[in-house]
């Protein structure tokens, strides 16, 4: 259960409180004794992350910011610090809880605040024994005294929303979200957020010819959908949309070339570009970011039964190319080759896809960094870097030479799906960039989007890896666009 978050402008003393400490001294109104304050002092000269006093009646806790970095990673140690202090705050079973700050920079409370509502997030949704509302004893109330506006609080309260439900989505299991299912909960959000879903089933797919997405679907039971979203105020600064695609592969067992080990035990996640687009345009749309924005999901489960398709296959994809399947495995980038083309119908200003897309990508960046390549104008790289190092989804760019492209050349079609061990989250790049003629952006989530434990407040239940950097992008983005117009 997420907590309710408001503004207050007072602190009565028997409050308690967190307080982000710009330097070293306390503020008088946090109502500490002298010895509690003598106590604080001494373990803040220590440099304690946080300090902790329980004055019987009431709880402070005082947390240190670090003055020897930048801003961006002082930002990023308050959110690693807010999930350090989570199971000390549940352990005490506030109802309320004020978060506040001294002398500390601004955006410092928002930070802390963000990485504590994150951090609270469980997946109970399937628990049925006294385990079920484990995190009933984290604050059901959240109040920030300090230098915020409503406008700050409403993106606060609408991001962490939408990743609480993006997380939910990549954790259920498949025997209960199907693509169907996903279809459904997609056109849910946009019902409370106020954008339009439309969801097209089978029979539409195969009059559109995409080749990719069905063919990827054959071994499954369950028919396929292709999601269409669309963000689109009144007030809209861009011309031209912004068309975001998320890979919505529901389970991945590898198709035909089965993957072995304990490589399938995550693949329920597979679907995490597909929420996270979801996500990113509930989050705009609860804000009213003024920018048309379309997201497209297709939607399957890659399962190697009925009449499954093979290696060696030859498909023709939405836009008539032809792909020799050279890796069932590989099915990720065909679904979304058909969702990019298709994106060529709204003239875009900028494609952007994002999708737990190749191991290579993991094991290059593991869970540091999203990948990132692709031909747009640098101006989008640049501020997709500054939103990356703002929110710590950082990117890091991969080459997106041409040479990479004739890796994928085809003996008997257009192109290969794959194009060898080497470069191969490059090359699955420039596989997905073959299909349209459009500037695009490709993420690959891989490293990030998949966790085997906890990143700190990035939960292994489902980060949500990428949604805090899109929609952070979005906005950034759209305020260049204002200032423009002026």
């Amino acid at each position: 259960m997420k907590p309710d978050v408001k503004i207050i402008t007072q602190i009565s003393p028997d409050q308690s409180v967190i307080c982000i400490l710009g330097n070293n001294t306390i503020p008088v109104n946090l109502s500490l004794s002298k010895s509690e304050m003598e106590y604080a002092r001494k373990k803040l000269s220590e440099k304690e992350e946080y300090v902790f006093i329980n004055s019987y009646f009431k709880c402070t806790y005082l947390v240190r910011i670090k003055d020897d970095l930048p801003e961006f990673r002082q930002k990023e140690e308050l959110r690693k610090t807010a999930f350090s202090l989570r199971k000390l705050i549940k352990s005490n079973c506030h109802n309320e809880l004020v978060i506040t700050s001294h002398k500390a920079f601004k955006g410092a409370i928002e930070s802390f605040t963000e990485g504590l509502i994150l951090s609270f997030y469980s997946f109970e949704k399937y628990k049925t024994n006294e385990e079920k509302n484990d995190n009933k004893h984290y604050p059901e109330k959240l109040f920030l005294n300090g230098v915020i506006n409503d406008a700050d609080l409403k993106w606060l309260v609408e991001t962490t929303d939408a990743v609480y439900l993006t997380r939910d989505m990549i954790n259920d299991p498949p025997n209960h979200l199907n693509a169907s299912a996903l279809a459904k909960e997609i056109t849910r959000m946009g019902k409370i957020a106020g954008f339009s879903v439309d969801v097209l089933n089978k029979g539409k797919i195969e009059a559109l010819k995409m080749g990719g997405l069905l063919a990827v679907n054959r071994g499954s039971v369950d028919p396929p959908v292709f999601c269409i979203m669309e963000w689109n105020p009144a007030n809209k600064a861009n011309s031209k949309p912004i068309v975001l695609v998320g890979k919505g592969v529901i389970y991945d067992t590898g198709g035909l070339n089965i993957k072995t080990g304990d490589f399938m035990a995550y693949m329920k996640t597979d679907m995490a570009g597909a929420a996270t687009v979801a996500g990113v345009i509930y989050s705009a749309a609860k804000t009213s970011v003024p920018l048309h924005i379309i997201g497209l999901v297709p939607v399957t489960d890659n399962r190697p039964g009925g009449n499954a398709y093979t290696q060696g296959d030859v498909l023709t994809m939405h836009n008539k190319t032809t792909v020799e399947v050279c890796n069932t495995d590989a099915e990720g980038r065909l679904i979304l080759a058909d969702a990019i083309s298709y994106a060529g119908n709204y003239n875009p200003e900028l494609i952007i896809d994002i999708a737990t897309l190749t191991g290579s990508a993991a094991m290059t960046f593991g869970n540091k960094a999203i990948a990132i390549m692709g031909n747009a104008e640098r101006k989008y790289f640049s501020l997709l870097e500054e939103c990356g190092m703002d929110v710590f989804e950082r990117v890091a760019e991969l080459p997106f030479w041409d040479e990479y492209g004739e890796l994928l050349k085809s003996d008997i079609a257009d192109i290969k799906n794959v194009g060898g061990r080497e470069a191969g989250a490059i090359t699955a790049g420039k596989f997905l960039e073959s299909f349209t003629e459009f500037p695009m952006i490709h993420l690959d989530i891989a490293g990030t989007g998949t966790l085997k434990k906890d990143d700190f407040y990035r939960s292994k239940e489902g980060p949500g890896s990428g949604l805090r950097l899109l929609a952070t992008f979005l906005k950034k983005l759209s305020t260049q666009y204002q200032d423009k117009n002026r």
